[in-house]
């Protein structure tokens, strides 16, 4: 990894609030070493000196740049990440990924971790180690089969390397804690609390280095060890039945009422009240622009009631706009018309990214797909909102579109075309580029958070979780001419959404 690639590493890993926290226990040829390497990976890191008796201390306090926790008596490694993780709160960060002071973890795996929280926000990350081909004792193997066997057992979840000391924890989610036992069982009891309360558990492969038999500093010790953790394992399977398995059901049953009940108000509300009250209110009379915009208004109001009534339950909506951007914003009031129509353009994530969009201003019209034109639950009500499909062409659709800014309108278009399966960023079409071009209007971005995890792309149960909304200063004509052509324009807003998206979530998952 380049340079620059690290320092990009180093700062992405302090804007998710990820440090990390190494325990050593007499680990003095190794630590110095250790300590460095991670260095060069991460600017944050919290070393535990848990009652060290050999030159341990010495080394670490010769090295700087570090957050040095240290005792006189050794009290164990589950009390050493305890030390750790409460220095690391108070430090302020919101995730740790720990490993071990004897070398054998490969510190260039720090970036295997960030990858996977930047995948799986909250999850508790576990370094699969390689182990085939390596050198272990029996007793070594056979601990590890073990505590995978009652691991699962205990959870109903299968994990390949239980007994992996590298992993990223997220510290909010941390339950049990004070109940932590003080040694190397703590890091199977942390895994399987965790994994009672609905946190998410994830493998990655990592690499791992066992110096020979001669060279290998080790602490455990078979008897008193294993003994411990057959008592923590008995434990463990009593509180699976009374507390693990009770709330393993609460979840499931959670979830689906959840799910139902979102269903169920969306569908009442689309269905029942304003689909019959269009009809009729559309029936009645002749079709005016007064109408018409009474539509628009029955759209952007009951987007609001349902985005910001908890239409969504175990769902937090926020929204932030710039102080430059078309919109205004008092209170329940939200509209485009003191600045005039724009071309608002967004990232694609979920279904429910219109109604996220809807709750700013009864003046904004969206190319739609033709799923959403033809859909029986709010088509009707689409169509005569003068939502127009994309598959109509963008050239037939002009006119259309120019008589819609002229009357106040501002334009709403998903450059991707399409939701993204994972929440990235895909590549931007031209059209919205060519639209505002044609009609001589800004481009306003925005840049949604949070819908495409609350509702996966296909997938039909609704998760916990946030949605944030982010409107960014217009873009004037004058400054897109800039850029080149509308296909550059596009390729350029591209980068600055992968960013921006980037930014918001370092910014929002170090809370998740």
């Amino acid at each position: 990894m380049m340079p620059k690639d690290k320092d990009k590493q180093k700062q992405t890993l302090h804007d998710r609030g990820i440090c990390v926290v190494i325990p050593t226990y007499n680990n003095g040829g190794t630590i110095a070493a250790v300590v460095r390497d991670v260095l060069r990976e991460c600017r944050d890191v919290i070393v535990v000196n848990d009652g060290s008796t050999d030159n341990t201390p010495v080394e670490l306090r010769q090295i700087d740049g570090i957050t040095l926790v240290e005792y006189a008596t050794n009290r164990g490694k589950g009390y050493a990440l305890r030390a750790g993780f409460r220095r690391a709160l108070e430090m302020g960060f919101s995730y740790a990924i720990t490993l071990d002071g004897d070398g054998q973890h490969y510190s260039s795996d720090i970036s295997l971790f960030l990858t996977a929280n930047q995948k799986h926000p909250g999850a508790l990350i576990i370094g699969s180690r390689q182990l085939e081909g390596v050198d272990r004792s029996g007793g070594s193997k056979f601990a590890n089969k073990f505590s995978n066997f009652w691991f699962y057992l205990q959870t109903g979840r299968k994990l390949d390397d239980t007994q992996s000391g590298y992993r990223l924890y997220p510290l909010h989610k941390l339950y049990g804690l004070s109940l932590l036992t003080s040694r190397y069982e703590a890091e199977l009891e942390l895994m399987v609390f965790a994994s009672w309360h609905g946190v998410q558990l994830v493998s990655i492969p990592i690499d791992v280095y066992y110096p020979s038999s001669e060279e290998r500093v080790s602490h455990f010790r078979p008897g008193k060890d294993f003994a411990r953790i057959s008592v923590l394992n008995t434990i463990l399977c009593f509180l699976a039945v009374v507390y693990g398995l009770p709330l393993r059901l609460w979840r499931w049953i959670a979830n689906i009422v959840r799910t139902v009940y979102s269903l169920l108000y969306v569908f009442f509300f689309c269905f029942c009240i304003i689909t019959p009250a269009v009809w009729v209110y559309v029936k009645i009379g002749h079709m005016t622009e007064k109408k018409r915009y009474n539509l628009h208004r029955l759209i952007y109001h009951s987007m609001r009631f349902i985005m910001l009534s908890h239409g969504i339950p175990g769902t937090c909506f926020t929204y932030n706009i710039s102080d430059k951007a078309h919109f205004f914003d008092q209170g329940e009031k939200c509209d485009f018309t003191c600045h005039g129509p724009s071309v608002i353009i967004c990232n694609h994530q979920s279904h429910i990214d219109l109604a996220c969009q809807l709750i700013f201003s009864p003046r904004i019209i969206f190319l739609t797909n033709e799923w959403v034109w033809n859909n029986p639950l709010y088509g009707f009500l689409i169509r005569h909102a003068e939502f127009y499909p994309v598959a109509d062409g963008i050239d037939q659709l002009m006119p259309k579109l120019r008589s819609l800014v002229d009357r106040g309108y501002s334009i709403a278009v998903y450059p991707e075309g399409t939701r993204s399966k994972d929440c990235s960023i895909g590549r931007f079409h031209k059209g919205a580029f060519h639209i505002a071009q044609e009609l001589g209007i800004s481009i306003t971005p925005m840049c949604l958070y949070g819908p495409g995890k609350i509702l996966p792309k296909r997938t039909y149960h609704l998760n916990k979780g946030r949605i944030h909304v982010e409107v960014g200063a217009p873009i004037t004509q004058e400054t897109l001419q800039k850029m080149g052509d509308t296909q550059t324009q596009a390729s350029m807003m591209r980068k600055y959404y992968v960013k921006w998206y980037e930014q918001l979530c370092n910014q929002i998952e170090q809370h998740v």
